[in-house]
């Protein structure tokens, strides 16, 4: 049954124009996750305005036109299956979206395919891209070398994209030769479901068949709860029902549960997701639960729901390892940016920058610098201004990665290395 099979989360990202959206689509039509007469539709309407050739294209419009009158189609929730797994894509249309989503806990990616354009190479939202995803821990990733056909399907263009791709992935620390390079044509198909006549000198997989090579991510389950709130509702008769994702531990009825930084405790009554009610909820799981003993205002989104005995921590300041991606002047002390963390947002205050690091080495490359600029890697105190729950990436990395944000835009991300407690 294809509802067994491990569900993975994958994000696809690069720069505007790299043919993302295509890829996708190209995805969800060869896998057969949009369905044959929506196709056929499209491809009439193609054909009727002397487009034939460019039916693939016009089959993505015509999805993003329904979409947007809101025509429930398949292709809006942007699932498929693989021979092995059930990817859910997180969908990235919109670099602020990309972020959004990257950030918030509904959609932890495990793994990424990178969009790549082989007629200009690796442009500066694909840096911003992976050095985010890389930095909120993202391990496993693909690159698609796409458009190949607009470039005659030519090796050199392939080499040459293969290289700046690598440099800039061996700047975040991932190192190139774990990560498959593949010269595909999302308009075309070519690579991505069969192998291709017109690469001859590829050898490698095709990019459904590299997709089948990433590793399940593990459920942590031993580890003790912690779920995020995304949404408190209070239902008549029910009572109090706080939403959210579960992302380590288990959730189950009769446990008594302290929400922080609210500082609240409960006991769970019921748990149910989609109407139905669950014996319990593991990692990944978004869930409902209704609660006794907390009122409406007790508790709201970016609270952590964690076992009483073992309660989520609440930060009195933390030490942080960031990335600047993209930083329009400098960071110094006392720089006070929105940090977003789970489905918390708050903002922080910068009291030390401790050393900047060499990405390539790990080592320290100035200790106590007196600002950071876009592309540096620090190692940084902050002081969150309100109570925040966060914790060590190392033992929670869902509850430990973060984005900074500022000026509508992500202008560094990271993870927690140490926490001083309240």
């Amino acid at each position: 049954m294809a509802a067994e099979k491990p569900h993975i989360n994958m994000v696809v990202i690069g720069h505007v124009d790299h043919g993302k959206s295509t890829l996708v689509g190209r995805l969800l039509l060869e896998t057969g996750a949009i369905e044959p007469h929506i196709i056929e539709k499209f491809k009439k309407q193609a054909a009727e305005k002397g487009k034939g050739s460019f039916y693939f294209a016009w089959v993505m419009d015509g999805l993003k036109e329904e979409r947007e009158r809101g025509v429930t189609i398949d292709v809006a929730h942007k699932k498929f299956y693989t021979d092995k797994y059930f990817f859910t894509v997180i969908d990235a249309p919109g670099h602020r979206d990309f972020v959004k989503n990257m950030i918030t806990g509904t959609s932890q990616a495990d793994c990424a395919v990178i969009s790549v354009s082989a007629i200009e190479g690796p442009q500066a939202q694909t840096k911003e891209h992976v050095f985010l995803a890389t930095t909120l821990g993202v391990k496993q990733i693909i690159v698609a070398v796409n458009k190949m056909d607009a470039v005659d399907w030519s090796e050199e263009k392939y080499n040459a994209c293969k290289e700046a791709t690598s440099k800039l992935l061996k700047m975040t620390g991932t190192k190139p030769d774990s990560v498959p390079f593949i010269p595909v044509s999302a308009l075309t198909g070519d690579n991505v479901k069969e192998s291709s006549s017109n690469t001859p000198w590829y050898k490698g997989k095709t990019l459904l068949a590299a997709l089948d090579d990433f590793k399940e991510v593990d459920k942590p389950t031993d580890k003790p709860l912690r779920m995020p709130i995304q949404d408190v509702y209070t239902i008549t008769g029910i009572g109090t029902v706080p939403v959210g994702r579960v992302e380590t531990g288990v959730l189950k009825p009769n446990m008594k549960i302290s929400f922080q930084p609210s500082n609240k405790v409960g006991e769970v009554k019921s748990i149910e997701m989609h109407h139905e009610i669950l014996p319990q909820a593991t990692p990944g799981d978004n869930v409902g639960f209704n609660v006794r003993g907390i009122a409406k205002n007790d508790v709201r989104r970016g609270d952590v729901a964690g076992p009483a005995d073992n309660p989520p921590t609440v930060a009195k300041s933390f030490t942080a390892q960031i990335a600047v991606l993209n930083h329009p002047s400098v960071i110094t002390i006392g720089y006070t940016p929105v940090f977003h963390c789970h489905t918390a947002q708050v903002a922080c205050r910068f009291v030390e920058l401790i050393k900047t690091i060499d990405p390539k080495t790990g080592q320290a490359k100035e200790n106590n610098p007196q600002f950071l600029k876009t592309g540096d890697i620090a190692l940084v105190k902050v002081e969150p201004t309100r109570p925040m729950v966060i914790e060590n990436a190392k033992e929670f990395p869902q509850l430990g990665r973060f984005a900074i944000r500022d000026m509508g835009q992500t202008v560094a991300a990271g993870m927690c290395v140490d926490i001083e407690k309240r």
